[in-house]
């Protein structure tokens, strides 16, 4: 006699690799699909802020294609006859997937002409200038190439990772000090006015 059994297809996924967008997309996709179902609005103004957020919704573009786009003066991508502005039936404009689904604006380089790679250079920057480091172009400075446990200076992969987590560490205590001086310089300029004004 033969049966069929539980199945279980458990694969891993290594960070960096193509799958693993795509697996936390998944994830992600499913754990937040019906958060709304389990999220009420129990007070009264709990409510009223869910109903405020719901109707500034309406008037806010959801995608490229949004018909919301002509409040704004922008024509959207791919114009058919009969667009309306708040006729938008894109379930982003729903109360149902408030703040769970869909993009609510477009990504920054379509507003600043900015790429991801653009704004960390920029904030690279600031960082530099704030803490007086030279800025350095790294291409030319580096040579990359993949290492290999033949290597010479191969480092296994865990003694790696606390490299990377106190490189990490130190970034963050340098980001921590670049804000500090920034303050500083406010609070100076801030005192040097009112001195002035005095």
């Amino acid at each position: 006699m033969t049966r069929f059994g539980p199945k279980f297809d458990a694969q891993g996924v290594l960070a960096g690799s193509k799958d693993a967008g795509r697996c936390i997309g998944y994830l992600t996709k499913y754990l937040t699909k019906h958060l709304g179902a389990c999220h009420q609005a129990d007070t009264p103004q709990v409510a009223k802020h869910t109903a405020r957020l719901v109707e500034a919704l309406r008037y806010e573009p959801c995608s490229p294609t949004c018909a919301n786009w002509l409040r704004y003066g922008i024509q959207p991508l791919n114009p058919r006859p009969g667009l309306r502005p708040v006729h938008c039936k894109s379930k982003a404009h729903s109360g149902r997937h408030l703040g769970y689904a869909g993009r609510r604006v477009l990504v920054s380089r379509r507003w600043s002409g900015k790429t991801l790679a653009d704004h960390r250079a920029d904030r690279k920057a600031w960082l530099m200038a704030m803490l007086d480091i030279p800025a350095t172009d790294e291409d030319s400075r580096f040579s990359w190439q993949r290492v290999t446990p033949s290597d010479a200076d191969y480092i296994p992969p865990g003694q790696a990772l606390l490299h990377v987590l106190a490189d990490r560490a130190r970034s963050e205590a340098l980001v921590e000090l670049a804000r500090r001086r920034a303050e500083d310089d406010r609070s100076e300029a801030i005192h040097d006015r009112d001195t002035r004004a005095a």
